[in-house]
């Protein structure tokens, strides 16, 4: 019988996509090779090795993100800059060694997944003192604007996203053996799930003829319940349904609201390969895991809420790929429905396709692949 493979996926909670990232391929490799491995998520950052403030900043983030917007823009730029973002590894190194040796001490990996940058260079340091170094699959979850600190020289394998993300790595001083260009990995749910859309939506009670906007929000989002707002009150023949992401705020204004058109509300969704399946459109921020997930679905994307600087290139790449509009102000997102209903839904349809074309929904496999050659 070969011997077990251990896998450990490091993962920070700064929002959702990190996390959604780690499970994705989890489920792959689990899929893929059953027993034959053992496959841990953990986030050094809630070590109580870490200090107690550098824990608590996952907590801030959403405050950060969505009451300070301007403030994280410039603190994420100046931090992409050489000089500052190596004061920030050796911050990282500093804050989290004493977790990262605690937690390779505890699982002896055969191979580390690393689906968040901070993790990266502590790991180096890590190695570096135990005189052994475990093989390091990263995984780059943003599409086209990659912090300079993903591109670490300790990565065994850098997986990027896309062709944008694959120059910045190899510009950055990685050799061409270490990046693989592969995509994000979302749920291989996204692949699997065949069921048509009238079953799904019967199976939630939905309307079955008519145009679907899946709106996705969360402690992050910023405009939501404008945007809902103005179609509520639109006229135009859509069927919305909400899912808060856990923001209960955001949950309990909308259950509050005098829905004019046929809408459905959830506080919390855990089957969104479903639901996208059964969606017509998206509404969501820039994010990186949502907008694979998206067009993982080939849904066509508005996209109402960016994160300047990290998320950027999220709806650049969006709008150049034909899978979307950002629609930052109300009557973008009137325009560009409307366009889309026109004719028969023939601008709906063409959109759909182009995101169809542009989505990697198995690119969980194709990376579990890759740590698995890692491995041997």
């Amino acid at each position: 019988m070969p011997d077990l493979k251990r896998i450990l996926i490091f993962v920070a909670d700064l929002g959702f996509g990190h996390r959604s990232a780690a499970n994705a391929i989890k489920t792959a490799l689990l899929n893929q090779h059953g027993a034959a491995c053992s496959v841990e998520i953990v986030n050094p950052m809630d070590s109580p090795h870490t200090p107690s403030f550098f824990r608590s900043s996952q907590q801030e983030y959403d405050h950060w993100v969505r009451e300070l917007p301007d403030l994280y823009q410039i603190n994420y730029e100046i931090s992409d800059t050489p000089m500052v973002s190596s004061l920030y590894e050796s911050a990282y190194v500093l804050m989290l060694l004493r977790a990262i040796l605690d937690t390779l001490s505890r699982f002896e990996p055969d191979v580390i997944v690393v689906v968040q940058q901070t993790f990266l260079a502590p790991l180096d340091a890590a190695f570096t003192l135990l005189n052994k170094r475990v093989p390091v699959v990263t995984v780059i979850t943003d599409l086209t604007t990659i912090h300079r600190m993903w591109f670490h020289p300790v990565s065994t394998y850098c997986v990027v996203p896309t062709d944008d993300a694959r120059v910045q790595a190899l510009a950055a001083g990685l050799s061409k053996a270490q990046v693989k260009q592969v995509g994000i990995p979302v749920n291989p749910a996204f692949m699997l799930e065949q069921r048509s859309k009238a079953d799904i939506r019967a199976e939630n009670g939905w309307a079955q003829d008519m145009t679907t906007v899946l709106a996705v929000g969360s402690k992050r989002t910023r405009q939501l319940t404008d945007m809902l707002r103005i179609l509520n009150h639109s006229g135009l023949p859509l069927q919305l349904v909400v899912v808060a992401g856990g923001d209960e705020e955001l949950h309990q204004e909308l259950e509050r609201t005098d829905w004019h058109l046929p809408a459905r509300v959830y506080a919390y969704a855990d089957n969104m390969p479903a639901l996208m399946r059964a969606a017509d459109v998206i509404m969501c921020k820039a994010g990186g895991l949502i907008v694979s997930e998206a067009l993982a679905a080939g849904l066509p994307i508005l996209l109402f809420d960016v994160i300047e600087g990290q998320e950027t290139g999220n709806a650049d790449y969006v709008v150049e790929q034909g899978a979307g509009v950002l629609a930052h102000e109300l009557i973008t997102l009137l325009e560009t429905l409307f366009h889309w209903l026109q004719h028969d839904q023939a601008g709906l349809r063409k959109t759909a396709a182009q995101s169809k074309r542009t989505g990697r929904p198995n690119a969980a496999y194709e990376i579990a692949k890759l740590i698995w050659k890692a491995t041997e």
